[in-house]
């Protein structure tokens, strides 16, 4: 598996409500059309409203190259850069725990 969060502060109250828009329209697609996207949430931060955290978790690595070269993620990723003041990606180890299966 491999896996990633990513954080992202937002410039501003519309920035993050054409933000949010921007996943709304993201997600369904990767729902669709991204097999080997195992997980793909997205959180608001308690007490940062200007915040969100995705976490993702894909079946390999090649599952997630997949998903950088979908047509709708490169939509989404030239779009936040209208939204996003700061972000933060860290890629994380073979996740463990309940709901995993290898």
């Amino acid at each position: 598996m491999w896996a990633l969060a990513v954080r992202f502060d937002l410039r501003d109250e519309n920035a993050a409500a054409g933000f949010d828009a921007l996943v709304a329209e993201l997600v369904p697609q990767i729902t669709e059309h991204e097999p080997g996207t195992l997980v793909y949430a997205v959180h608001s931060i308690e007490g940062e409203p200007l915040s969100r955290v995705f976490y993702e978790l894909y079946a390999s690595r090649e599952a997630f190259d997949e998903h950088e070269r979908q047509a709708h993620t490169k939509r989404f990723l030239a779009a936040r850069e209208h939204y996003v003041a700061d972000l933060r990606v860290e890629f994380l180890t073979s996740p463990t725990g309940m709901g995993l299966h290898p």
